[in-house]
């Protein structure tokens, strides 16, 4: 079923017409839009947006012609919150389609895997996410050529010749890297190359990787899109029907679908998307531009400010530069009494949150980063109280 689909309350297919296809057309503001993303037709006395649909079977007499037959292949809390992604991908496109995976990674892991076969080259970027080289090898042991290269000055171009995927992560995780992703689409689509994008780090509201040309965009909804650290959830949006199907097909292959829970309370985040990416892109702006001037701080990236390397790029294809800012403290020691001093920024992995985090990323030796690196995600407070409590904990790491 595709995100253009129509579904009631009580999960009864109701056909693209209707209040939701209007909405679709007629809405411009991302706030609108993420609001009313993927409600179903209204029904009296029933909820705008209809509680989880917990089922393994669904009443199926005579041949299985309906939406809904069994709980691996399709349940209408995923279709609801699917249609919602689709709308905030590629707003007004009613042939997108979007599958609802139960993490980033398994999002990940469904187009690629269906994407490539033995014989295939793959083009991963090398300063990506810190699970990437362990997809690497995964790759490698199913005879698939994996050639890498840095996120930065469109490096990706040089190894991806003869390429069946090009995989993009801009902006890059945690380095801050950002490519040029309408020149990359070009280039890989001249030759025959398919082209996915991780939007995870941007979110659809400060990026639309479909509408710069990717055949897929790919996203941890983890991270900002939920934003409240509280479910693993991931997506895969393309156009094609043809090239979903694939990933349709190892979705149910490998029954990697998630809980109708989790897809509830993803669809229920939506609405307050707008509100917090607004306040976390702010957030995370003011903080780099605090930490411009420390001296003990070096390396110091975020695509928002004027003078980053990538702002150039970064402003002509994204509308909002996100959350994460990184930069570097002299030693590992000096990271780790920062991050132990701060009082309103949880030491955590992960990023998107409306509650600040930070982390040392050297400790989980995936990254190629210095020992001081930090990855710092601005969350939903003040901005006067999170750069008073960064500046403070500097201030005392110094001890």
């Amino acid at each position: 079923m595709t995100s253009g689909d129509s579904v009631t309350a009580s999960g009864e297919g109701a056909g693209p017409a209707g209040r939701s296809e209007d909405t679709r057309t007629t809405v411009r503001g991302d706030g609108t839009r993420a609001v009313r993303a993927g409600l179903p037709e209204p029904v009296k006395y029933e909820p705008t947006l209809p509680g989880p649909v917990f089922a393994a079977h669904f009443h199926l007499p005579g041949e299985p012609t309906g939406p809904y037959t069994y709980g691996r292949d399709e349940n209408p809390t995923w279709t609801l919150l699917e249609r919602a992604i689709g709308e905030l991908e590629a707003p007004g496109q009613d042939s997108v389609e979007t599958l609802a995976f139960p993490s980033g990674m398994a999002a990940i892991s469904a187009v690629l895997f269906s994407q490539l076969r033995a014989g295939d080259i793959v083009v991963l970027p090398d300063d990506g996410y810190q699970v990437l080289p362990l997809v690497r090898e995964q790759l490698t042991a199913y005879g698939i050529e994996v050639r890498t290269a840095p996120t930065a000055g469109d490096a990706q171009l040089e190894v991806l010749d003869g390429a069946k995927l090009l995989w993009i992560e801009t902006p890059s995780n945690p380095g801050l890297d950002v490519c040029d992703l309408r020149r990359l689409v070009a280039a890989a689509h001249a030759q025959g190359t398919l082209v996915a994008v991780d939007n995870t780090l941007a979110t659809p509201l400060g990026q639309r990787p479909l509408e710069l040309g990717a055949d897929f965009s790919v996203a941890s909804g983890t991270k900002m899109l939920t934003g409240h650290g509280d479910i693993l959830l991931g997506y895969v949006t393309g156009r094609d029907a043809a090239l979903m199907a694939p990933v349709r097909r190892w979705r149910k292959v490998v029954g990697a679908i998630p809980g109708p829970m989790e897809a509830w309370l993803a669809h229920r985040s939506l609405a307050t998307l707008q509100l917090r990416a607004d306040r976390q892109t702010a957030n995370a702006r003011t903080i780099a531009e605090a930490l411009r001037d420390r001296p003990e701080v070096t390396g110091l990236r975020y695509p928002g400010l004027p003078d980053d390397p990538s702002h150039k790029i970064a402003s002509q294809q994204m509308r909002r530069f996100g959350c994460v800012v990184s930069f570097t403290l002299p030693t590992r020691a000096r990271a780790e009494r920062f991050l132990d001093a701060l009082r309103l920024v949880d030491d955590a992995t992960s990023f998107g949150g409306v509650r600040s985090t930070a982390e040392r990323r050297g400790r989980w030796g995936g990254d190629a980063v210095p020992e001081g690196f930090i990855r710092f995600s601005a969350g939903a407070e003040d901005p006067e109280d999170l750069v008073a409590d960064v500046l403070r904990a500097l201030d005392a790491s110094a001890e």
